[in-house]
């Protein structure tokens, strides 16, 4: 046989036993160990060949990451929803779902936050859990100040409550509200909001850096009800309603909405179409939905 096949056939042969050492390794998940007593084989030998053929490109590593996706989520939830900023969390499994969504909700807060900051909230789940979530590497020189009246009940509804623990949490210093989130006729409202306490009070929320909402039920901002084109619905509920008016809630340098679930596909719709949310955190499926909605429906109002 002439040199130049001997030569092709060892080379056809070596290559033949790493393929082999890399299908063990790889494929069978078995230790080197086992791969050399099973070849008989050294250790160090087993280890040079399966080095030798990721070098040689004999090994591909494929990397499917649920990130990918939510990371294009996040763009076109951007694009059509005219916000500056928009975090999906990956659609992992529905038991991580709502923890991914509140860690991501948590972190990009903290990212914002400067010293100096005022935080206008609302009461609800959402922004109860991203407080619980919280979990600073230090303490943060801010007010935390509701935005809208007190809700009876739960403690997450209360947001005198979810004011006070937001601001341990920050080392910052919490504003309480003294009024209901409703008044009994227009009227009342209008006496409520000129009592100093609590003009004091949604002046300040006015005058906040950052807003962080829940969309509750549909069509649904900030307790304003609203239609399906982002506009303030006819509905008594919205005469009465002590807080922070939309417009002034578009005029907050920075606000943000967590929410997520197919049921709050339309509120999240409905409020991006008012163009009254900067950011927003949700998950995959929604922020899907949402963009659907948009196709449908057509842009923001802005």
């Amino acid at each position: 046989m002439p040199m130049d096949n001997e030569n092709e056939l060892l080379s056809f042969n070596g290559s033949r036993q790493v393929y082999r050492m890399l299908v063990m390794y790889y494929q069978d998940r078995r230790k080197q160990s086992e791969i050399a007593a099973a070849t008989g084989l050294s250790v160090t030998t087993v280890n040079r060949m399966i080095r030798q053929g990721r070098e040689s490109g004999m090994v591909e590593i494929t990397i499917t990451s649920p990130f990918l996706s939510a990371h294009q989520l996040e763009k076109d939830l951007a694009r059509a929803g005219g916000l500056s900023e928009a975090v999906v969390a990956p659609n992992v499994t529905r038991a991580d779902d709502a923890e991914l969504r509140v860690v991501g909700a948590a972190a990009f807060l903290l990212s914002r936050l400067r010293d100096g900051d005022v935080i206008a909230i609302t009461g609800g789940k959402g922004v109860s859990a991203l407080v619980e979530a919280l979990a600073p590497a230090r303490k943060y020189q801010v007010e935390v100040v509701p935005a809208l009246g007190c809700v009876q009940g739960k403690h997450y509804t209360d947001v005198n409550h979810v004011a006070s623990e937001m601001a341990a949490r920050l080392g910052g210093r919490a504003w309480q509200i003294h009024a209901p989130l409703f008044a009994d006729t227009p009227s009342q409202r209008e006496w409520l909001m000129g009592i100093s306490g609590v003009d004091q009070v949604l002046q300040k929320a006015r005058e906040a850096s950052d807003s962080i909402e829940t969309s509750g039920a549909r069509s649904e901002l900030l307790a304003w009800l609203l239609d399906e084109t982002g506009l303030p619905a006819r509905f008594a509920d919205n005469q009465r309603l002590v807080g922070l008016t939309l417009p002034e809630l578009q005029r907050i340098p920075f606000s943000f909405a967590v929410a997520a679930g197919s049921n709050k596909i339309d509120p999240i719709h409905c409020a991006l179409r008012g163009g009254y949310l900067k950011g927003l955190v949700t998950d995959e499926a929604t922020a899907a939905g949402v963009i659907d909605q948009f196709g449908t429906s057509g842009g923001h109002h802005g």
